[in-house]
């Protein structure tokens, strides 16, 4: 019988060797398959949804290289562009690095079907623990209202009114009554986060608070609270009584 020679299929080179070839502490799905998904790094997890690496890298090698750029932390990782990816680790394409943002997504999502289970809101507490999934990793500022039923329950998800820049977005009142009339909800919230980690409201923040109490108070809806959102603290309108 001749010898086959059996060709690696594609996204299983790295370095020049194939993924048979390489230690087994580089063969990372065969490690999840033997000892579960928590047994891998993170690096390890990452490498699994690129497939290969380049020329001089394996998948694993390129992605702790990429953890360590970041870090070593996801939180660091979710926030880079496709752009951020692609263009500053070899090996990383388009597809690739549009898997790597799609997994930070699923994990983002995964926070808020958690927060989502938390359906009633009774405190600023309670409404920050609904936002910080949200908007947690974002290098951006966004907006939300937050609608609320009679008893207090979240009426679907928080509506995005705007995003924009690292200082600041612009805010159309009129969006967050209408949803609320389109809804029918008795209770408003809105939220906002502060990238740059300070919860301090700026002049504007105030001025949009009074425009949002005003507004609501027209419509006969309850203007529940604004809150900043930061990862790890917050600034409540109503817990400093200015709502």
């Amino acid at each position: 019988m001749s010898e086959v020679t059996t060709l690696p299929l594609e996204g299983e080179r790295g370095g020049g060797l194939t993924i048979k070839e390489l230690p087994i502490d580089e063969r990372p799905r065969e490690r999840l398959m033997e000892q579960g998904a928590a047994a891998l790094s993170p690096a390890e997890l990452l490498a699994i949804l690129i497939g290969s690496g380049n020329t001089e890298e394996t998948a694993v090698q390129l992605m702790q290289r990429l953890l360590a750029d970041c870090g070593g932390s996801l939180k660091t990782l979710s926030r880079l562009s496709l752009n951020d990816l692609t263009k500053n680790y070899k090996g990383l394409g388009p597809a690739k690095a549009v898997s790597i943002l799609a997994a930070c997504e699923l994990g983002r999502r995964r926070l808020m079907e958690a927060a989502e289970e938390k359906r009633h809101v009774k405190s600023s507490v309670d409404l920050y623990h609904v936002m910080l999934p949200l908007v947690r990793d974002h290098g951006h500022e966004e907006s939300y209202a937050i609608y609320l039923r009679a008893d207090n329950s979240l009426a679907g998800r928080p509506f995005l009114i705007s995003k924009g820049g690292i200082t600041g977005v612009a805010v159309d009142v009129r969006l967050v009554v209408r949803e609320a009339l389109i809804r029918q909800t008795p209770t408003v919230a809105f939220a906002h986060n502060h990238p740059s980690g300070s919860i301090k409201p700026s002049p504007e923040d105030d001025q949009l608070t009074d425009h949002l109490q005003r507004a609501c108070k027209l419509m006969n809806l309850k203007f529940l609270d604004h809150i900043i959102v930061t990862d790890g603290s917050y600034y409540s309108y109503k817990e400093e009584g200015k709502v």
